[in-house]
């Protein structure tokens, strides 16, 4: 068989591969906290024909994805929202949340939250936003006025403005850093979970401090895909993936021409 026609299978794949990332890109581009992903490709085993006296004669036998990595060096930008439950980092922090059924953690920069019924901060699925003492509650605590406000400032601090004219601490909230990010696994809902690879404080730090950012209250992390990028790479992926098609066109064209001689 012709290694042209190995080499041409295995870039259709990888190509189709790298349209899957693309696409995926540009279905987010309004995600909040998403962080786009690239594909590195590298080149597979060679085929050794033979040797002279400049080296080895080898012939490459097609492309592999070696890794597909997402782009955490690049923060999306800032949008206001006037909502003060809203927050986003100016960092490289992630915000950690719970949930309080299972009690397993998380890892996002989806600052999208709202006050549950009982004071908790929490995102879409009910995940409870962690400080420095846990699940973060905004009451009166102990005394008998009711809540009247809260504000969050950039130290992650919680202060509650109660009805009799005082105010309270709600808690700190506390950012998480990675020193390798992309060994964080994506598990949905902006998500991710954390393996020891990743490279995660042994607690997680008040925001300014350890790398991890400041918190902005009313304002949310857009997405960090760039929307003319993607649709050049799309065009570029398009155009590699008709010219490896033709690549087997032409090896299919070959061989009927060999099976062709004995007729």
């Amino acid at each position: 068989m012709l290694l042209s026609l190995d080499s041409g299978v295995s870039a259709l794949e990888q190509f189709q591969q790298q349209l899957n990332v693309i696409a995926n890109n540009i279905a987010n581009v309004n995600t909040v906290g998403f962080k786009s992903a690239n594909v590195n490709f590298a080149d597979t085993l060679s085929e050794t024909i033979g040797s002279n006296a400049a080296g080895s004669t080898q012939i490459g036998t097609g492309v592999t994805t070696s890794s597909i990595t997402n782009n955490f060096s690049t923060p999306g930008s800032l949008s206001s929202t006037g909502v003060q439950s809203d927050l986003a980092i100016n960092g490289n922090g992630f915000f950690v949340v719970k949930d309080p059924t299972s009690g397993s953690s998380y890892a996002t920069q989806d600052g999208t939250f709202t006050v549950d019924s009982s004071g908790y901060l929490v995102t879409s699925s009910g995940l409870r936003l962690q400080g420095a003492s846990g699940d973060i509650q905004i009451t009166a605590g102990s005394s008998s006025a009711t809540v009247a406000g809260y504000s969050i400032g950039t130290d992650g601090k919680v202060t509650v403005s109660l009805s009799d004219g005082t105010s309270a601490s709600a808690g700190q909230i506390m950012l998480q850093n990675y020193s390798n990010p992309d060994q964080l696994v994506k598990v949905g809902d902006n998500l991710y979970t954390a393996p020891t690879a990743a490279g995660g404080l042994t607690a997680a730090a008040a925001p300014g401090s350890s790398g991890t950012g400041t918190i902005e209250s009313g304002y949310l992390e857009m997405s960090n895909v760039d929307l003319a990028g993607q649709l050049t790479s799309l065009i570029t992926t398009q155009r590699a993936y008709e010219a490896n098609s033709k690549v087997i066109t032409t090896s299919d064209n070959v061989l009927q021409t060999l099976v062709n001689l004995v007729r």
